[in-house]
Parts: structure tokens; C-alpha cells; sequence
């Protein structure tokens, strides 16, 4: 019996390249995220790398993890669901504390937080009727290590993290898996953009100097591991970062 991955912020980045993996273990996936064309684009990818139909089937789902109605009308789409990638999320600016901006904030606690309990909360009955759940988050270093400017996203993903762990404490006597995946430095097409509001020359700095960050397969490789363990096996947490990083704050770069 195949299994059902449903993967959010799948329209890129982290969640793009999970649901091509997973669909590839032979998975069927649901790709949710705000930007429709992206996914149909990303479906299209999939299947055309595999025209006799081996790999799992995948569609896709507009979702905003943001909105209520938007999560619901996802879980009542869906006749099961085996595996939950908690992956939309993301940074915004790096202001201090003391120049915060409040709307930064908010998004960020929505997204990386409210976003994760809404789609967990929505899918657990789904997972624990079929007898072999897993729920993914991933979080981040950030989650773990503070660091100057990281203020409002270190405190949404303390609190993903937390949601993490209590989870696990709750679902211990149920047959659903709990794992937290921690990048360090992933290299994607937008994150750094985002988080520098679209200044493509500040969202470039970050990486200068460092050979080989992570990319987004990386950190799929990682979530295709853990959820492709026996059913007894749980895969507390990941913590993966490039070997040139130590920590958010220690990074060796060349130049």
C-alpha cells in the first residue's frame, strides 16, 4: 500500500525538493502551497521523470497554512494522510529587538508556529486512523542557538521546537511519529531573499566565502530518512549543517 505525504511550502526550496524525493521512495504527495502555478509545475516535473507511473502520485492543493478555512478545506480533501512535512514557514528581516517590526514578527509566528499546529491538529485524526503516522517540522538551528539580528525568527522557531517536543510527550501512546529536522545554512532560491525583502545583493551575503552550504536536497535527504525508518523507529531530531558551519554565529569562509 502506498503512503500519503502531504508536504507544505512545497513551491519551492526545502518542500520542492522533499516532495520530488519522497515521491521518488514511492510515496503519493500532496504539494500544498500559495503559489498554484509553481506547483503545477512542480507536478509536472515529477511526472515527466516518470512516465510509467513507478513513482508515487502527486497533485496539487492550494494551502495557506496562515488561514483556517485553507487548512480545513485541505484535511477534508484528503482520504488519508501517513505523513505531515510541516515545512512552510521562513525569515523576515534582521532587526534588532529594540527596531522590531512588529508585522515581521507576527508573520513569522504564524507561518513557523500557528501554521504548524493548524495542519498538525488537522491531520492527527488521519495519521492515528491509519495506524502508522508521522509528523516531520522542520524547524532550524535558530530554533536552538540564538544570534544577534535573529530575534523574531529565533523566538518562532524556540517556539516550533517546543510544539516539537510536547507533541511527542502527547502522541507517545499513539501510533504517529514525531521528528524535528534542524538545518543550519541551506542555500535555496528564496529564503535569503525573503528575509532581505527582495534585495538580491544583501540576500547573496550570507553565503559569501562558504563553499558548500547546504541546498534544499540535502535537507530531503534527511526527512526521506527518518520517514522511511521501520514503524518502530523514531527519529527525535535532525540537526544538519554544512561542515564549514559550527554554529549560526561560526562559519568558516574563504574569502
Amino acid at each position: 500500500m502506498r503512503k500519503t505525504a502531504v508536504i507544505t511550502g512545497a513551491s519551492s526550496g526545502i518542500g520542492a525538493a522533499t516532495a520530488r524525493r519522497l515521491a521518488a521512495e514511492g510515496f503519493d504527495i500532496v504539494a500544498a502551497a500559495r503559489r498554484r502555478d509553481r506547483l503545477e509545475d512542480l507536478v509536472k516535473e515529477i511526472e515527466a521523470a516518470d512516465p510509467a507511473g513507478r513513482r508515487g502520485f502527486v497533485r496539487a492543493v492550494t494551502l495557506d497554512v496562515t488561514s483556517e478555512e485553507s487548512v480545513a478545506a485541505l484535511a477534508e480533501g484528503l482520504r488519508e494522510c501517513h505523513v505531515l512535512v510541516n515545512n512552510a514557514g521562513g525569515a523576515h528581516g534582521l532587526e534588532s529587538v529594540a527596531d522590531a517590526v512588529t508585522e515581521d514578527w507576527r508573520v513569522m509566528y504564524d507561518t513557523n508556529v500557528l501554521g504548524l499546529m493548524r495542519m498538525t491538529r488537522a491531520l492527527l485524526p488521519k495519521m492515528i486512523a491509519g495506524g502508522a503516522g508521522h509528523v516531520v517540522n522542520v524547524t532550524s538551528l535558530a530554533g536552538h542557538v540564538p544570534y544577534v539580528g535573529g530575534g523574531g525568527y529565533n523566538a518562532a522557531k524556540h517556539a516550533a521546537v517546543a510544539v516539537n517536543e510536547v507533541l511527542r510527550l502527547e502522541l507517545v501512546d499513539k501510533p504517529v511519529r514525531i521528528t524535528e529536522v534542524a538545518p543550519g545554512m541551506v542555500k535555496t532560491e528564496e529564503f535569503s531573499l525573503v528575509r532581505f525583502r527582495g534585495d538580491a545583493e544583501a540576500a547573496k551575503k550570507p553565503y559569501e566565502g562558504v563553499e558548500e552550504p547546504l541546498n534544499a536536497d540535502d535537507i530531503a535527504d534527511c526527512i526521506a530518512w527518518a520517514v522511511t525508518r521501520p514503524p518502530h523507529v523514531n527519529i527525535d531530531r535532525i540537526d544538519v549543517q554544512p561542515r564549514a558551519q559550527a554554529a549560526p554565529y561560526r562559519i568558516h569562509r574563504t574569502s
